[in-house]
């Protein structure tokens, strides 16, 4: 799933130029949006039922309508060693960024989130503190070039969305087993030395390709059907998922050496390097005996 932030001052265009993209994206997948709101909005009138369930003590109330859903629920708490350490707006906008990669969304057009360290569409030219903006003066930009700077970001992917691509093969009926790897970032390591989160680089090109035909190979073999793979790269907090290795198979047994084998090649032969970051320092772990 592609993310990006359209960010700048009001009045600078953000919203039109979302009424712009959104359209060109739609020719090209499912589309979905997320506004950062700066203040409350009160949607659940006093006396309806909805107000009532939540006052009645419901996290999460969803109302289907004959043409449409719609759904209220205060902000989820992280809950402890999550490495969701991020609590509020901003934790619970990277939640509702990973239910919508689950759901199978491929583009989400983000209004705001400017401290985020998502790419960014900036109507106007950018500060110097903000991170990861792909285009300057957006609003100037033709609706291709825009179109093509969210196709060149890193996809964002979960464990939900990558075992929805994986059950999408031509031959999964025939497929009795879904196995499934997902590696986190320990917040304890080795030297007892707390983690608080891993950089991960890649050489683009040659670390895609190497893991493309990983994949390849296994599914040569009988029995296995697909295989899915994902490894974050940029800042993973602690707590946090940063590979995800998905195996659509025969029966149970092919499907776990598959995904044993998988996961061992991804990390003995795809250039990826990883810096770790502790509260006591850094090293690249590459470059530490």
């Amino acid at each position: 799933m592609k993310v990006v932030c359209v960010v700048g001052d009001s009045d600078t265009g953000k919203t039109g130029l979302i009424e712009r993209l959104a359209p060109a994206l739609e020719e090209r997948g499912r589309i979905a949006s997320v506004k950062s709101i700066h203040h409350d909005v009160k949607v659940d009138e006093e006396g309806k039922d909805t107000y009532r369930h939540r006052e009645a003590g419901v996290e999460r109330v969803v109302g289907v309508t004959p043409s449409s859903r719609f759904e209220f629920g205060d902000h989820a708490e992280p809950e402890p060693g999550s490495g969701r350490d991020r609590e509020g707006k901003l934790g619970e906008i990277e939640r509702v960024l990973d239910d919508l990669a689950d759901a199978g969304f491929d583009y989400v057009l983000v209004e705001g989130y400017s401290d985020s360290r998502l790419p960014k569409l900036a109507t106007e030219e950018p500060d110097d503190d903000l991170e990861n903006v792909v285009v300057e003066h957006a609003t100037e930009s033709d609706t291709s070039e825009l179109v093509q700077a969210v196709e060149q970001v890193e996809p964002r992917e979960t464990l939900g969305s990558l075992i929805r691509k994986a059950k999408d093969s031509d031959r999964s009926p025939e497929a009795g087993a879904v196995a499934t790897f997902t590696g986190r970032v320990r917040r304890e390591n080795v030297d007892d030395a707390e983690t608080t989160h891993l950089e991960y680089e890649k050489y683009e090109d040659v670390a895609d390709e190497r893991m493309k035909s990983i994949a390849a190979d296994i599914e040569d073999r009988d029995g296995i059907f697909e295989v899915v793979m994902h490894h974050d790269t940029g800042v993973v907090p602690a707590g946090q998922d940063s590979v995800h290795v998905v195996v659509v198979a025969g029966h149970r047994r092919e499907a776990f050496a598959a995904v044993e084998d998988a996961i061992d090649r991804l990390k003995d032969e795809v250039p990826i390097f990883k810096k770790e970051v502790t509260v006591d320092g850094e090293f690249w772990t590459h470059q530490r005996p």
